[in-house]
């Protein structure tokens, strides 16, 4: 016992910052960084955070401040490093920028600008490495916000941003603390996807289970006003946040519901009366951009695109509606199952990127199961593209035929355990009502009293 104290789980957390630390390292020094150092170092990142999270046996307070700690440290080493693999923070920069100076950062490419003397010589730096520079902005407003302040504090200056969003990100797991203990929290606190994509790469998608997980409490609370304000702000980050709203507007009200409404007005309206706003360039993502699909890809190999995705995305309403109506009928005391509902639409959608997790991975740990915590290890199989092999065979965003197949093999396997173990398990018989519920039912009910 005395030896299982000593190793856990200060140990794993020093394991997982040195690799961290190494990433950081690397992530400045380019020559030395390439697919297969990254691939082992976060697979070995991946070993240490299952090792920890198998050997934690309790969820106490000293645990959960353990997990917060190292969490912490974990998200400071990858605000030193720089991104990996990634380039999509030159748009949010850039969209930064546009707003402080135009007052919105909609409507206009950045193509646009190539030739304007205007632009600041920093600025012309970060527009010359935008991709899609021939596409408006898809990033929504509480997105531009984040981006605004960021410019504010650090003109072109990526740390400024990376800092808000692991403000948020920390506030973020101080809440799941909460909900699920320390236990299920080190899932999401410790895990090297999150990490990576928020800590390192900057992007802002934790801030969208961040706001719906508030709105829900909120909600629970009887603060309609601050609930429908939190969730405006979720679905004006990502039109994906737009699954759970029925799920939480049922519980807000009318005052709910006020605030929604006009809180959404608020938000579009100036973008509106100057044109433009995120639906601009979200059209041109939607009919024609593809990457690391499942059934979509799957399906699209015997089905024209507008087929596919009308076929796809029938059999997702459909499925979601009848979750809606259970939901609905059980009384809708408990978080919605987002997981499932954002793990849905990702199985459906033309586009998978590895930040896209980030949307769910709260939810699993208030849920148990362990599927969504072995596809964020899986999903770093998506890296492997032509572009981060530097193989000129494949073009920038295609992957190899093996990795697809692999990829959604192992996620595959990961939800197939989940089904096998819910199954064997004696919850089986439990009614729906019960299906329903949180991990540490008691605990969690009697913190939301």
């Amino acid at each position: 016992m005395r030896l299982t104290r000593l190793i856990h789980p200060n140990s794993f957390g020093i394991c997982l910052l040195g690799c961290c630390g190494l990433l950081a390292w690397l992530s400045r020094a380019p020559q030395f960084l390439n697919l297969p150092t990254f691939a082992g170092t976060m697979g070995l990142m991946f070993a240490f955070y299952v090792i920890a999270y198998r050997t934690i046996q309790q969820s106490g307070s000293h645990m959960a401040r353990t997990v917060f700690f190292w969490a912490l440290l974990l998200r400071l080493s990858g605000l030193l490093g720089e991104p990996i693999f990634e380039d999509d923070y030159f748009r949010y920069l850039w969209d930064g920028y546009r707003f402080a100076s135009d007052g919105t950062p909609f409507g206009r490419p950045p193509e646009s600008f190539f030739n304007d003397p205007s632009v600041p010589k920093a600025f012309r730096t970060i527009l010359s490495q935008i991709n899609h520079p021939d596409i408006p902005t898809i990033y929504a407003p509480t997105f531009q916000y984040f981006f605004l302040i960021a410019n504010w504090i650090a003109p072109g200056q990526l740390w400024a941003l990376k800092l808000l969003l692991i403000a948020a990100d920390l506030l973020l797991i101080q809440g799941l603390f909460r909900f699920a203990g320390a236990k299920q929290t080190l899932l999401y606190a410790w895990n090297p996807l999150v990490i990576k994509e928020i800590a390192f790469t900057a992007h802002p998608d934790g801030l969208i289970p961040a706001l719906l997980i508030g709105s829900w409490l909120f909600s629970s609370r009887g603060r309609p006003i601050i609930a429908g304000l939190m969730l405006v702000a979720a679905v004006a980050s990502k039109a994906s946040a737009w699954l759970l709203v029925p799920f939480i507007a049922i519980n807000i009200g009318c005052l709910g519901i006020a605030a929604f409404v006009g809180g959404y007005l608020l938000l579009y309206l100036p973008f509106w009366v100057q044109g433009a706003t995120d639906m601009t360039g979200l059209r041109v993502f939607a009919q024609e951009f593809e990457f690391n699909s499942a059934l979509y890809g799957l399906i699209r190999l015997g089905l024209p695109a507008n087929w596919t995705k009308m076929l796809l995305g029938i059999a997702f309403i459909g499925m979601t509606s009848v979750y809606f109506f259970r939901y609905w009928r059980l009384g809708s005391q408990n978080l919605p199952r987002g997981d499932w509902l954002f793990g849905g639409l990702l199985i459906i959608s033309p586009v998978i990127n590895p930040w896209y997790l980030l949307w769910l991975m709260p939810f699993a740990c208030i849920y148990s199961g362990l599927g969504v915590w072995i596809a964020s290890a899986a999903l770093i199989l998506s890296y492997v593209t032509g572009l981060n092999l530097q193989d000129f065979v494949f073009a920038p965003y295609e992957h190899p035929s093996w990795v697809r197949p692999l990829e959604f093999g192992i996620i595959a396997l990961g939800m197939a355990f989940d089904k096998r173990q819910s199954v064997r398990t004696p919850s089986q018989s439990r009614g729906l009502d019960e299906y329903f519920q949180p991990c540490e039912l008691p605990e969690f009910n009697q913190r939301m009293n």
